[in-house]
């Protein structure tokens, strides 16, 4: 997958996991809310600057913006939590 696609993904992953808005991260992190709409849909490269800023306003770590995300079994992309089987 490209980089900016990446991030965008985890980033909106975690940002609808974490609750905010895309506004209170744009306010968190210093950026508009225009720059985190393009950032999600893998429009733009953030500098390692903005990446870390970002990660911050996220409460999570730079390296969760950058790395691949694989599913653990039980989970689904809507709901990351994994579920035993006998749920």
């Amino acid at each position: 997958m490209e980089m900016r696609k990446l991030v965008g993904k985890n980033f909106a992953r975690l940002r609808a996991a974490s609750g905010l808005t895309q506004e209170k991260v744009a306010e968190l992190a210093n950026v508009s809310q225009q720059y985190i709409s393009d950032l999600e849909r893998g429009k733009r490269n953030p500098t390692l600057e903005t990446l870390s800023d970002l990660a911050t306003a996220l409460g999570v770590s730079h390296l969760d913006l950058v790395r691949p995300y694989e599913l653990e079994e039980g989970c689904t992309a809507s709901d990351p939590t994994p579920r035993s089987s006998s749920q």
